[in-house]
């Protein structure tokens, strides 16, 4: 076995904005942490990211459109990991505001807060969806000359496309995609270069019948493929509307969800680490994964990754 991918920072190729960030190689993101979704799961929600912390992931990555409340509930119940919204929709939170909370977060949680933002979609945006580059270069703004200013190396932005990823590296920490392969996380990474943190998002099915994996992922992607700004980013990948259908074409899942038992998407994980990723971003995903928390799943992954806090 390899050294820990989850705290060593010498273990992937690229690692020094990710040992800054002191968020590790590998961390857990999941859309059911979030404490604002109203289900009252709060006690479920604190059981599961201190089993995480437990686990020796290096950062939590709180999905689904998060919140800073949603951030500051699982750095509550935390004590050192990093956590970080992933992501923060810009039209949904003002900028203001989004600043305060994540200066009192900070101060309150030894500055383990990591902001992360998004120009989301259109489709979801609660008012008229312009200009998003505009808009997001515009949010960084008011975030550095707020009264209580979020430096640009607590702040990561979801880009995918080539102007997001520069104003990732211009003006942030680096960049945190969604839903990509390990061919966009090698370009993404020669677009960077070598300084500022790449953290992509992998989705991962535990289940060795792939048949039925497939259609666990292709359940969830179903929403995702809907939306313009993925399946933009996964044309300039070289698939076509053919892969967008019905939840995903067999090539497109394979692309972009890892497989199999935990071994195998080590193997994984490490292809994303080989590729450039500083970071790796895990979400289990299972028939229902804005609900679900995966704990029997989450530690074979910690096992597998030979985390600290595992026991095998």
């Amino acid at each position: 076995m390899t050294s820990n991918p989850g705290t060593d920072p010498s273990s992937g190729p690229a690692t020094t904005a990710a040992h800054e960030l002191g968020i590790g190689t590998v961390g857990i993101w999941s859309g059911a942490l979030r404490v604002s979704d109203g289900t009252g799961r709060d006690g479920a929600i604190t059981d599961a990211v201190e089993e995480i912390e437990a686990l020796g992931y290096g950062a939590i990555w709180v999905g689904g459109s998060a919140s800073v409340a949603d951030a500051e509930a699982v750095l509550a119940a935390t004590h050192h990991l990093r956590v970080a919204t992933g992501i923060l929709s810009i039209w949904d939170h003002p900028a203001e505001r989004v600043a305060e909370q994540a200066s009192d977060a900070n101060r309150a949680h030894d500055d383990r807060f990591i902001l992360g933002i998004g120009a989301s979609h259109q489709q979801l945006a609660p008012k008229e969806y312009a200009k998003p580059y505009t808009a997001m270069r515009e949010y960084l703004t008011v975030l550095d000359e707020a009264p209580n200013p979020v430096p640009a190396e607590q702040r990561v932005l979801a880009a995918l496309g080539p102007k997001m990823l520069q104003l990732s590296k211009d003006r942030a920490a680096g960049a945190h995609p969604y839903l990509v392969t390990e061919d966009y996380v090698a370009e993404a990474r020669e677009a960077l270069g070598t300084g500022p943190l790449l953290a992509p998002e992998l989705k991962v099915v535990l289940d060795d019948n792939l048949p039925r994996a497939r259609e666990t992922a292709r359940a969830y992607l179903r929403f995702y493929l809907e939306l313009p700004n993925y399946t933009n980013n996964l044309r300039r990948a070289g698939f076509g509307p053919a892969d967008f259908e019905n939840g995903g074409s067999d090539a497109l899942l394979d692309a972009v969800v890892a497989y199999g038992d935990a071994d195998r998407v080590r193997t994984r994980v490490t292809a994303f680490h080989k590729a450039g990723a500083d970071h790796v971003a895990l979400q289990v995903v299972t028939p229902n994964p804005m609900q679900d928390l995966p704990i029997a799943e989450w530690r074979a992954l910690a096992a597998a990754l030979e985390l600290p806090g595992a026991t095998g």
